[in-house]
């Protein structure tokens, strides 16, 4: 698998919320922070302002998409100037969908309508790669071709649910999150870019990861992963150790401790499978391991 999927697939949980709203300026309506989980925007019809406490309001148009990977609260409006509902729009209440998506018309003026929801994800197993994004992701809809087909993909099942649309949308929702970030890493200006989106473009660097998340059992060690880089040891670790944030082993070993608690919460495998399938042929050690890193031992972990 590569890096980005992999990296949701461990850190995705549930399915995303989600809900097609049309709104009849004037309107504004205050989007509540969703701690653990990534909150989205995408604009299928009209235009609207992202509206933040702590930036200068931003016009949005059709096709534009917002993603908030730390779920930073925010309101969307018509005008910056119109008085946003003070209620908050919450995609972790139970009733969201059935509340947000037949919404009385407020007003008789330009209509908007826009995807809103949220990716649940598990602040356990947050990974540096979103960690390091900013709290808004703005992707214009002149960015990314595959991006577009998606979000038009996702606005005609929406308004015309057919046969299979039940089963389409979280499959094209979970499609959205991939190229939101394919696109947002990819976009970024060579000259300026850092941390996790500069290991991406990093062949090198790129091909230790690849190595690592391929097969995170293999007993790796830096030069073995140096070969992989096509880098000799020293000038490898530290080229790893300044673009993602960790020196090499200390990355496999946090990457494997990852892998075990997503098998421990979502499988009933036992400890020594768990162990075998992390590079581990001791289960004492992997239970040190994984107690160093989350603080109780894998038995305990799984119990809670």
């Amino acid at each position: 698998m590569d890096l980005l999927s992999d990296v949701i697939a461990v850190m995705r949980t549930g399915e995303p919320r989600s809900a097609r709203v049309v709104w009849n300026a004037p309107w504004g309506q205050w989007f509540a922070p969703v701690p653990g989980a990534a909150g989205f925007q995408v604009i299928l019809h009209g235009t609207c302002w992202l509206i933040r406490a702590d930036a200068e309001p931003l016009p949005l148009s059709v096709g534009d998409v917002v993603f908030l990977p730390h779920g930073q609260g925010h309101a969307l409006a018509d005008s910056p100037t119109t008085p946003i509902d003070a209620e908050a729009c919450d995609p972790n209440d139970p009733a969201f969908v059935e509340r947000y998506v037949n919404l009385p018309e407020a007003g008789t003026g330009p209509r908007t309508v826009t995807l809103c929801g949220a990716y649940q994800l598990d602040p356990a197993r947050a990974h540096p790669l979103l960690s390091s994004l900013p709290e808004v992701v703005h992707l214009p809809a002149r960015l990314g071709r595959d991006l577009r087909v998606a979000v038009e993909l996702l606005g005609a099942e929406l308004e015309r649910p057919r046969l299979g649309t039940d089963a389409l949308i979280p499959a094209l929702l979970d499609t959205l999150l991939l190229y939101i970030l394919r696109t947002w890493f990819e976009e970024q200006p060579t000259n300026t870019v850092t941390g996790w989106a500069a290991a991406l473009r990093d062949p090198s660097i790129t091909a230790a990861l690849h190595a690592i998340h391929s097969n995170p059992a293999r007993p790796w060690t830096v030069a073995t992963l140096a070969a992989q880089a096509g880098l000799s040891r020293s000038p490898f670790a530290r080229r790893f150790a300044d673009k993602v944030g960790r020196p090499p082993l200390t990355y496999l070993t946090w990457w494997r401790m990852t892998i075990a608690a997503r098998l421990l919460r979502d499988t009933g495998e036992p400890l020594s499978a768990i162990a075998g399938k992390i590079g581990y042929t001791s289960e004492f050690a992997f239970a040190s391991a994984f107690k160093r890193q989350y603080g109780s031992a894998p038995g305990k972990h799984r119990r809670t």
